[in-house]
């Protein structure tokens, strides 16, 4: 680079600067704290409160269904949380033990243990940091929206429905995973609703949706949590029939003590047969987090690097495996209930991981009593604001291939998991971008005159005579896979008629594949064969060099790929009279 150059610069400094163009890493708390301000403090502070309480149940629901004890999914909560929060490159993203990672932790420990797992999460934090390293952050522009609304609104409805329980009372157990089954159960069960349950959990709601409308610098959730824990802490002690199930009741007394920090052995066995763990762990980490990410960019305009963010997220995987912890990703409910209650920067995130802890050691006791309807109201709020409803109805207006799109990732979240629906969703956006652009590709063919302007912004047009035995093929868009297969079959139906020379023009193939190149090839080959020449027009340098790569340029001479097409066709021109005139 040419700063080694520079006289006024020494070793260190040239150093530096290598590192910081190589290393995208720039935690968004630093730069936030620059114009920090007594009022962002106090929001922040606020939100940190009510997303700590509302993260509180969910580590420990998540850490009992993952199959650790309620006490690690705290410690992934209080530790994953503050991590994701300091190192991490979105303002308002929470970290945390998620519903995603239930079933893969589960399958983890029932084949390999604890030891097992900490050694899989520590892995994935690895490779979490190497993709951040490699700066394949990026990845995430490649997600199309309507996957970004489809997986949201598919998270928000199943929030919901998880909540259906403790909204109504129902006083079930061993509730279905499934979406189906679940609600299956719930219908069943109508019959066995909990008045003082629906009671508190509906004016739970009301005091959350009707705050704003009295100021909306009162965190509605928050008020919510303390005006109906207080109510119905009295009412059960006034009133015999009226009895609410809290969070103590659903998850008894836990211990307070923080596990000690400890290690575990790696070797290459144990590497390799973990590694597929790993690796699942990672991606999925990755591609929720960065959703995650995205989602929480549109609610608040902020911009997230990607990079950080999945290096924020490596570090704290690495972090809580020595703790005992489980797997830590951005949270969306967590995070959404961070932005609505008026969290901005990564101090939110870091008050709501000091807020377990203190919970954890001091607390504990007084947060046995909120009930688990309140949370309920509170977590159908937060579904509901993240649905994007008004979003999918402007999106039904779109192409009906994004409409597609939204429609299949909605219901594979929601019907089996969003892995799976990350995945088809994406698998899909694709086919139907392919077929998009190919039905868009056109192959253009021209035998007498040729307009030099065609297709572009020039007003004064150059109208090319073409000679007898001349034609020009032009290839109008990316000449890959899938337009070549398209290309392929014009030139087929164009062999019945040889020509002499073919130019085939590319002045708007911005690139070309391994399929397009054999396409190309077999056309050149199967050209000379039948003593037709192939000229090349209008090649742009990146597409050259792949060419030349190919060995396209020994096939059919270097002279022979022009870079305009007047050169083309007078070269065209030249070879056709030549064969005419040898009596060809």
């Amino acid at each position: 680079m040419t700063f080694f150059n520079n006289p006024d610069m020494n070793a260190t400094q040239a150093a530096k600067t290598v590192v910081k163009s190589a290393v995208d890493f720039h935690p968004k708390l630093f730069k936030c704290l620059r114009s920090y301000t007594p009022e962002r403090l106090k929001a922040d502070i606020i939100a940190g409160i009510v997303v700590g309480i509302v993260a509180l149940p969910l580590a420990i629901a998540f850490g009992i269904a993952s199959g650790v004890s309620p006490t690690i999914g705290l410690i992934t909560a209080i530790i994953g949380g503050f991590m994701v929060s300091f190192f991490g490159g979105n303002t308002v993203q929470i970290g945390g033990p998620t519903g995603a990672f239930i079933i893969i932790v589960y399958n983890i420990i029932s084949q390999f243990g604890l030891h097992g797992l900490a050694i899989a999460t520590f892995m994935a934090g690895v490779i979490l940091i190497l993709m951040g390293l490699f700066r394949l952050g990026t990845v995430i522009k490649f997600i199309p929206y309507p996957i970004v609304v489809g997986f949201t609104a598919g998270i928000a409805l199943t929030i919901f429905s998880t909540q259906i329980n403790d909204f109504l009372g129902l006083g079930l157990r061993d509730i279905p995973g499934q979406f189906i089954p679940k609600w299956g159960m719930y219908l069943t069960n109508l019959g066995n609703v909990s008045l003082p349950a629906l009671l508190t959990a509906v004016v739970s709601l009301l005091i959350i949706v009707l705050t704003p409308k009295i100021s909306k610098r009162l965190p509605g959730a928050l008020l919510a949590i303390i005006i109906v824990t207080a109510l119905s802490y009295f009412a059960g002690h006034t009133f015999d029939w009226f009895d609410v199930e809290t969070i103590g009741d659903r998850f008894g007394t836990m211990s307070t003590d923080i596990p000690a920090p400890h290690g575990f052995t790696l070797n290459m066995a144990t590497i390799n047969m973990l590694l597929p763990s790993a690796f699942t762990i990672a991606v999925l980490g990755a591609i929720e987090s960065l959703l995650s990410a995205t989602v929480a960019d549109g609610v608040t305009g902020s911009h997230t690097n990607s990079n950080t963010e999945l290096i924020g997220q490596g570090i704290a995987n690495v972090t809580v495996p020595f703790f005992g912890g489980i797997p830590v990703t951005g949270a969306i409910a967590r995070t959404m209930t961070n932005i609505t209650n008026g969290g901005r920067t990564p101090v939110a995130g870091i008050v709501h991981a000091m807020v377990l802890l203190l919970i954890f050691l001091f607390a504990m006791p007084l947060i046995n009593y909120v009930p688990m309807a309140c949370l309920a109201a509170v977590l159908m709020v937060v579904a509901y604001n993240m649905s994007g409803w008004r979003t999918i109805i402007g999106i039904f207006h779109s192409p009906k291939s994004d409409i597609s799109v939204l429609l299949v990732t909605f219901f594979l979240t929601v019907i089996f998991d969003l892995t799976i629906a990350i995945e088809i969703g994406l698998l899909l956006a694709i086919v139907l971008f392919l077929r998009r652009v190919t039905e868009n590709t056109e192959i253009k063919v021209y035998s007498e005159q040729l307009d030099v302007a065609e297709g572009t912004d020039l007003s004064q047009h150059e109208e090319l005579d073409l000679k007898p035995g001349v034609s020009v093929y032009e290839i109008d868009g990316p000449f890959f896979f899938g337009v070549a297969t398209k290309f392929d079959e014009v030139m087929r139906s164009a062999m019945r008629e040889k020509p002499l020379v073919r130019i085939i023009r590319m002045r708007k193939v911005s690139f070309i594949d391994a399929t397009g190149l054999h396409n190309l090839e077999l056309l050149i080959k199967s050209s000379q064969a039948d003593g037709i020449h192939v000229v090349l027009s209008g090649v742009k340098p990146n597409v050259r060099t792949v060419l030349e790569h190919a060995g396209i340029d020994n096939l059919i001479g270097a002279d022979h790929i022009c870079d305009h097409i007047t050169g083309a066709v007078r070269m065209a021109n030249a070879v056709a009279t030549e064969m005419q005139a040898n009596g060809r």
